[in-house]
């Protein structure tokens, strides 16, 4: 196996409910970012009493407080959108809804199951249209994690 080609990594935006449930991948998507994040507070501990005098009671430890996560997309708009382009999140944020988001590699072959290395319900944070004159008109979206993630690495080949 060779590099990841970014094509490959997708991100779809899940809607509906019980049985009927659809996945719509974010259309026309020049890139997507997926960020992780950790929040840490630092933690100064003394040495013990017993212990003599060194540079062991400089350094600090971490402790983790908090973790989220946060996906950008940029897609070209598309006349003839049948995935979920600006027009699809448009609507879910114009309402205040939470989006349910996957992450996911694109499988090798047509018939293969689409298992995402992380999902979870995101709060679309900001849309941005952009239509400049003679060029094409694009948008970019941002989506924070409202609650914890399901990740499993192991739907990852990379």
């Amino acid at each position: 196996m060779g590099y990841v080609n970014g094509s490959d990594l997708l991100v779809y935006v899940k809607t509906g409910s019980g049985n009927s449930v659809s996945r719509k991948a974010i259309g026309h998507c020049t890139s997507h970012t997926a960020t992780f994040n950790t929040e840490t507070k630092d933690v100064a501990v003394k040495p013990p009493a017993s212990q003599i005098r060194s540079a062991a009671g400089l350094y600090k430890q971490k402790r983790i407080t908090g973790l989220s996560a946060q996906v950008k997309c940029s897609g070209l708009c598309f006349y003839s959108e049948e995935e979920g382009g600006f027009k699809h999140i448009l609507s879910k944020w114009a309402v205040g809804e939470n989006v349910e988001l996957e992450l996911f590699e694109r499988p090798a072959e047509s018939n293969a199951s689409i298992d995402p290395y992380a999902s979870g319900s995101f709060v679309i944070t900001s849309l941005e249209n952009t239509a400049p004159a003679g060029e094409d008109a694009s948008y970019d979206a941002t989506f924070d994690n409202n609650g914890p993630l399901t990740v499993d690495d192991s739907k990852l080949t990379m």
